[in-house]
């Protein structure tokens, strides 16, 4: 029961919603719990996004350390985790955020979590990119799915590639692509 609890309290701060004392979620109250308005998830308020002297980055071992421990698996189509390689996972100077934002993740789903794209090259550029440390990509298990689907806000389509963009209450936006989450880190999400 305690686990349960902890998850429905953690899955309330993802999705934004402050549920009754009871640490029971029903149909019933997640339909009167107020959803967060929804932010544009190319530009995030300013109070969501991070300055750049707010932003501690991390490097790949530190990074791997904190993820390892909380359970939190990743692999590498190329087997490697070098930077600067496309077929790497790297997490090379992902910000603490982005990192503290997968573990938390992990506690309120309690589903297994498999990291395919981290800061290596290859992704769309952008201030709030891979590279620059603020996404991760999840491969797109059922649990994670439903999950994200069931408790956070679909926002619609991203635009560009029209990917299904679900935005969670803390504001971190989860974009449905083709075979996997790819999640833009604004915060850590309640951690």
């Amino acid at each position: 029961m305690a686990v349960t609890s902890t998850r429905i309290r953690l899955g309330a701060l993802l999705g934004g919603a402050v549920l009754a004392t009871t640490g029971v979620l029903t149909a019933q109250s997640a339909a009167a719990a107020p959803s967060a308005p929804a932010a544009a998830p190319s530009a995030p308020v300013a109070a969501d996004a991070p300055s750049a002297a707010a932003v501690t980055k991390l490097s790949h071992s530190d990074a791997a350390n904190r993820l390892r421990g909380a359970g939190v698996s990743w692999t590498s189509s190329g087997g490697c985790s070098d930077r600067n390689t496309p077929t790497c996972t790297s997490f090379e100077q992902v910000n603490l955020t982005t990192v503290q934002g997968a573990i938390t993740l992990k506690g309120a789903t309690g589903c297994a979590l498999t990291i395919t794209g981290g800061t290596e090259t290859g992704h769309a550029s952008g201030t709030y990119s891979h590279w620059n440390g603020y996404k991760l990509d999840f491969s797109a298990t059922s649990c994670l799915t439903n999950y994200i689907t069931g408790t956070f806000t679909n926002i619609g389509p991203r635009p560009g590639d029209g990917a299904q963009q679900y935005q969670s209450g803390s504001g971190n936006v989860y974009a449905r692509e083709s075979n996997h989450w790819d999640v833009t880190y604004y915060n850590c999400g309640g951690c």
